[in-house]
């Protein structure tokens, strides 16, 4: 059997066994940090190639519905962090910052992926991660001008445009590839392009684990409390805001914003972030990468049992 289409067809385990991986072999983050930015225009480009071009293209219609929930998200839900923060004197206290840091962020890329994982169409998924990097200046400029500890916005918006730049790219390159060379791809092919993805985000997941392993040498009930906390979080946003938006919505809808409410790309605004700021949440920053990792294999029976008579919409 061809090892891509197995990979394909245990997706949710392929991606427990890359967290694995970077877990128990930190060894293997140091190498592999310079191909991490490649890896992620190689996710991007074969989650896209398995979405007929159409439907990229028309991932991007309705765009007042996708800027109120990118807004929601990104700028509405990070000031109500905030204000907490202010009102209860918490502003330096590790736990706040994760959370303020991971309201603010963007959908991570890897999030059409993870709606393909499930059985649903990426395209509205993709919508968001689009509209969401390309308003990351605009969200988060109140939220550092608030906190001006944060540290540099203009190294976030760097990052912002950069990884909007790299989505842009795959988007174009893969919707030539579509109407020329891939214009009608057999099953097969479909069924290659997903594996080939998930060993990719399974890779992908190696280079971000090692504060993690560290971690836990020193001190392992520090390392638990952070993953519990992320954990809770990430699957607490997914459940909640599911049930929120299940009957209003179409079940394909529901479950990407509630992938997306969960699992943010926190890591685009730690190139601006001073030491003393990263320091002390740096292993939630790797905690955060496992129930990532984990939703397909926690969340999938949520979101599958949405579908109407077991379809994807």
């Amino acid at each position: 059997m061809n090892p891509l289409h197995l990979a394909a067809r245990n997706g949710p385990y392929v991606l427990v066994i890359g967290l694995a991986a970077g877990l128990l072999l930190p060894g293997l983050a140091e190498p592999m940090r310079p191909f991490l930015s490649p890896l992620v225009m190689v996710l991007l480009l074969l989650t896209l190639l398995r979405m007929e071009p159409g439907a990229i293209l028309g991932s991007f219609v309705d765009l007042r519905q996708v800027a109120k929930a990118v807004l929601g998200f990104q700028l509405v839900l990070p000031l109500l962090v905030a204000a907490a923060g202010f009102a209860g004197g918490w502003t330096a206290a590790p736990v706040f910052l994760s959370l303020l840091i991971m309201t603010a962020a963007p959908s991570i890329s890897g999030s059409p992926n993870l709606c393909l994982m499930m059985g649903y169409p990426a395209e509205h998924a993709l919508r968001l991660v689009v509209v969401g990097t390309a308003a990351l200046p605009l969200t988060a400029f109140p939220v550092f001008w608030l906190m001006p500890e944060l540290g540099d916005i203009q190294a976030v918006l760097f990052s912002a445009l950069r990884l909007f730049l790299t989505i842009t790219a795959a988007i174009l390159v893969a919707v030539a590839l579509r109407r020329t060379v891939l214009r009608n791809p057999s099953h097969s092919t479909l069924l290659t392009l997903e594996g080939a993805a998930t060993v990719t985000l399974a890779v992908f997941v190696v280079g971000l684990m090692p504060s993690v392993s560290a971690t836990a040498l020193i001190d392992p009930g520090l390392v638990a409390f952070w993953i519990v906390f992320a954990c809770a979080v990430n699957f607490g946003a997914q459940v909640v805001l599911f049930h929120l938006t299940r009957n209003r919505i179409c079940a394909a809808k529901a479950t990407a914003l509630s992938l997306i409410a969960g699992n943010r790309n926190i890591a685009i605004f730690f190139v601006a972030l001073p030491p003393e700021v990263t320091a002390p949440i740096m292993v939630f920053i790797g905690a955060y990468q496992i129930p990532m990792y984990l939703t397909p294999l926690v969340m999938r029976r949520l979101y599958q049992a949405a579908k109407p008579n077991g379809s994807a919409e």
